[in-house]
């Protein structure tokens, strides 16, 4: 029942509503499709990439700070960490006057290290530009 104030009193007023139901929907067949997510050689190479600058900037990283702690260069490990990065840092050495700075304990700020550091992340973002301008892909209208 719904109030109407302007509504006789003497009489009731009475709405009522009907909804009908939906006609009932057949269920829509499943579509099954097999997905196999390959990659496009592009990616590869983009991944590749990625991988080479990123093990090289992390041994530089920590020649870095394996001198500045003062390491002992005499132990295989950091022995084996400087002698893999020097022909990465070699380049680089000798580009300014002050090519590293020594501490009184011994310990080694290496600036070419810093330098190659700041250069071969450069020449990644380079080769990572180049790759994904071949993987420009056209769009038809």
């Amino acid at each position: 029942m719904t109030y109407d104030p302007y509504a006789d009193p003497g009489r009731e007023r009475v709405t009522v509503e009907r909804t009908t139901a939906p006609a009932p929907v057949a269920p829509a067949p499943v579509v099954q499709e097999r997905v196999v997510a390959t990659t496009s050689p592009l990616d590869t190479i983009r991944r590749l990439v990625w991988l080479v600058f990123g093990v090289l900037q992390a041994l530089i990283v920590l020649r870095i700070v394996l001198l500045l702690l003062n390491a002992n260069e005499g132990n295989d490990l950091v022995s084996f960490i400087v002698g893999v990065t020097d022909p990465f840092i070699e380049p680089f050495r000798g580009m300014f006057r002050l090519d590293q700075v020594s501490g009184a304990s011994g310990s080694v700020l290496d600036v070419a290290a810093i330098v190659a550091l700041i250069a071969w992340t450069l020449i990644e973002a380079l080769v990572l530009g180049i790759v994904s301008l071949a993987d420009r892909r056209t769009t038809v209208a």
